[in-house]
């Protein structure tokens, strides 16, 4: 099941750009690259595939209720009528067609694998015993939005560098004693481009139906698998999508980065033991981030998502949306 969906969109300008439905069509040139790391990362090489590598350069067209995605080996089209997702071979000239109703069900044997995955890695990285009366911390968020300065041009567009972090933290703690999770979203934003929205909203109406609005340009899978493994994710990703509704213009490249931050005393552990660990918020997480080498490092990447706009056309020809006459359904 290697089925490939890095678009462009990212929950950030997703939610940016809603609204209704629009009747315009676009078609777009944009690179996508999705970054797992850590364990999380191994087990998506699956999935990731070269996208995880040097990233993926793709056509995307959208007409109405259906949409397409074209590299020069694989394509995908999506149609929200009749809730399915066609996966093309370009180089076999075959084809294999999944109902939306499928995808839910991958979604969830992924969630629920990762859930277990997580349980298991805790139980034996924790040597004492659980303590399931124990309070859960409360943790609080803060937001910060930047406005860099920087300008480069994208897509024939003048653009300028918007930098919006999310940080969970321990409450009444600083970052850096009890440790956390960052997500920030470096996006350049041009004006306001009004046939990307019809791409942007597709994509929302899309995971809307999938039950996973979540999504950061990643496949289904991928995503059940990092939100069930790193469920702070799911409230980062939130925030910053309520927090980017406030921004003028369009997201025409964002690069999304989340990150575990270990506290004080899991890196005084890391630093005695050579060995990531101890409690606290993202704990689990840390130990499971330890580097090969050892060394001791307050920051663990999880993911990385690069999505960016290379050209932006009004027309899109029938020929776009449709699969070839001369390929072959795969059973």
């Amino acid at each position: 099941m290697k089925r490939l969906l890095i678009s462009c969109a990212l929950t950030v300008p997703l939610i940016t750009l809603g609204g209704g439905t629009l009747s315009a069509e676009v078609k777009t040139r944009e690179k996508s690259q999705v970054k797992i790391e850590g364990i999380v990362g191994r087990m998506m090489n699956f999935f990731g595939g070269r996208a995880a590598k040097g990233g993926v350069v793709a056509t995307t067209a959208v007409k109405s209720d259906r949409k397409s995605t074209m590299n020069e080996s694989t394509g995908q089209i999506i149609d929200l009528s009749e809730e399915k997702v066609y996966d093309l071979d370009l180089k076999k000239k075959t084809y294999q067609v999944t109902t939306f109703d499928e995808l839910r069900r991958r979604m969830k044997e992924a969630q629920e694998k990762a859930e277990k995955d997580a349980r298991e890695q805790s139980k034996e990285d924790n040597k004492a015993p659980e303590k399931p009366d124990k309070p859960e911390k409360q943790l609080e968020v803060d937001f910060d939005v930047k406005e860099t300065g920087q300008k480069r041009q994208l897509a024939g567009y003048d653009t300028r560098e918007v930098i919006m972090t999310v940080t969970l933290r321990e409450k009444g703690k600083l970052l850096e004693d009890s440790g956390g999770f960052v997500m920030s979203a470096d996006s350049w934003l041009g004006p306001q481009i009004a046939a990307l929205k019809e791409l942007h909203e597709f994509d929302a109406r899309y995971w809307k139906q999938l039950q996973g609005p979540d999504a950061m340009g990643m496949s289904a899978e991928q995503m059940a698998m990092v939100v069930a493994t790193y469920p702070m994710l799911k409230q980062a990703s939130e925030r910053l999508s309520k927090e980017s509704a406030k921004l003028q213009g369009t997201p025409l490249a964002t690069t999304t980065t989340f990150e575990v931050v270990k506290s004080k005393e899991q890196m005084a552990q890391q630093a005695e033991s050579g060995n990531s660990g101890g409690g606290g918020i993202g704990g689990m997480l840390a130990r499971k981030m330890a580097k090969k080498d050892n060394e001791v490092k307050p920051r663990s990447t999880i993911f990385t998502v690069l999505a960016e706009t290379q050209e932006v056309a009004t027309s899109v020809a029938a020929a776009d949306l449709q699969i070839p006459a001369d390929f072959k359904e795969k059973k």
